[in-house]
């Protein structure tokens, strides 16, 4: 047996998987028949999938959901959620309905700036550099014009290039910043091609410059890579309604509206100061906006890490969302970068994907972007209002009551009895284990 190889992926599919089971695997034949029945029926269908990565053995399922009643801007959605955690999307829903009658979700997109660098170094005198800086910027728009043209005839392009010095931090490190407008792609190819271009022509530029000494020549680039942070890519989502209309807010905690009200507000402020609970605040915010951006093909782990730069750009931590009340008026609030596009990519690829954002009636990505932020301040006040009236394990546990009867191996029967008395009964694994040993040592 041996459990390194060369060569892994020049195998077969087949023969990765005869490796894989031989090798790691107490049981081989179960191992290989568990990797071959997940994958598509439909060849073609598969083929597609194994190209969206490296050394594919099999496909890993998730559940595609719908998140109904969804009013954005006046406008009906039903949204698809690609989530394994059912409380999510339940919650979801349950928000989208309570907003339904109260105005529903407003959004609006505050900007589409996605943004690139060029890091490199040079040992000359900065302010040489920077009175070169015009010169070389108009180099730079002008040698990269026939890989923007096609994005410039569709209203986007190369935006800006900035020079900034970090000489002071690291020794003869400077970056070239540029901003992008990428329409309705998420566009991280488009960017990094211009961005590569970019560092070719700048070392040329400097290499050929007629005004700089031999030693002022010398110019190495370290990397050319768009910035996962988009701070000018930017989403408002928000609710608001009177304190009269939230009078059913928390009638299940026996709580009046304005109390419940006043406990959100709190809860959400207590996320601006305390970085342990704003973390898991907006942990609750990406488990609706990962859920949308993974139906519709796009990046989570970008969305994911932009959002969390963004939570901390004044120096600390701190939630995404806010809350308050003013002259009798409730507004909970969401403000979020959303790097994300609907051509191109997996978008164009994955059939789900595909018909996800058919779903969404094929929006634009700035469409998108407000959708998405909606879902995330859907999903986050329905997490506060849980855990500020009735507390979060009481309907995250009773959404948690089937994995828990598959995983214990309830028939049917058994399943039925269990929801049944579980919608009265506190929910864990323990509980739900006796009850099924009881209800088998009784003969049901």
């Amino acid at each position: 047996m041996t459990r390194t190889i060369s060569g892994f992926s020049k195998l077969s599919k087949r023969q990765k998987i005869e490796w894989l089971a031989a090798n790691f695997f107490e049981d081989p034949a179960a191992a290989e028949q568990t990797l071959t029945a997940w994958r598509r029926p439909d060849e073609q269908q598969q083929n597609i999938i194994d190209g969206f990565t490296e050394n594919a053995v099999s496909n890993y399922t998730l559940p595609f959901s719908v998140a109904p009643n969804f009013m954005i801007n006046g406008k009906a959605y039903a949204v698809p959620m690609v989530i394994e955690e059912s409380s999510v999307v339940a919650a979801a829903s349950s928000a989208a309905k309570f907003w339904l009658d109260r105005g529903g979700f407003h959004a609006e997109v505050l900007g589409t700036v996605k943004l690139g660098q060029v890091h490199f170094r040079w040992g000359g005198n900065p302010a040489r550099l920077r009175a070169l800086f015009p010169a070389l910027k108009a180099h730079l728009f002008a040698t990269s014009a026939d890989l923007t043209a096609n994005m410039r005839q569709r209203g986007g392009g190369l935006q800006e290039i900035n020079l900034l010095d970090f000489t002071h931090l690291e020794p003869e490190y400077y970056q070239l910043r540029a901003s992008f407008e990428t329409c309705d792609s998420m566009g991280a190819n488009f960017i990094n091609s211009v961005l590569e271009r970019f560092g070719n022509q700048l070392e040329h530029f400097i290499e050929t410059h007629p005004d700089l000494s031999d030693k002022d020549r010398d110019v190495e680039v370290i990397m050319c890579i768009l910035s996962n942070y988009t701070p000018n890519c930017l989403v408002r989502a928000w609710v608001e309604c009177s304190e009269a209309e939230l009078e059913d807010l928390a009638r299940d905690a026996g709580l009046p509206g304005h109390a419940a009200v006043d406990r959100i507000c709190t809860a959400v402020r207590i996320a601006g100061i305390d970085p342990y609970r704003a973390t898991t605040h907006n942990k609750g915010i990406f488990n609706g906006i990962d859920a949308v951006v993974l139906a519709t093909g796009n990046d989570f782990r970008a969305i994911e890490a932009c959002g969390h730069t963004y939570a901390c750009r004044n120096g600390q931590y701190r939630s995404l969302s806010r809350a308050w009340v003013e002259r009798g008026v409730f507004r909970f609030e969401l403000e979020i970068p959303l790097p994300i596009g609907t051509v191109g990519g997996l978008t164009a690829l994955h059939p789900l994907a595909k018909q996800a954002l058919e779903l969404l009636g094929n929006p634009s990505a700035p469409e998108l972007m407000m959708i998405v932020a909606a879902v995330g301040l859907a999903q986050n006040f329905a997490a506060v209002r849980s855990l500020v009236t009735t507390g979060i394990q009481q309907g995250h546990m009773k959404m948690h009551l089937t994995n828990i009867l598959h995983h214990l191996g309830a028939t049917a029967a058994e399943s039925t009895a269990a929801q049944d008395y579980f919608c009265r009964e506190t929910v864990s694994f323990s509980a739900v284990r006796t009850f099924l040993e009881r209800q088998r040592s009784n003969g049901f």
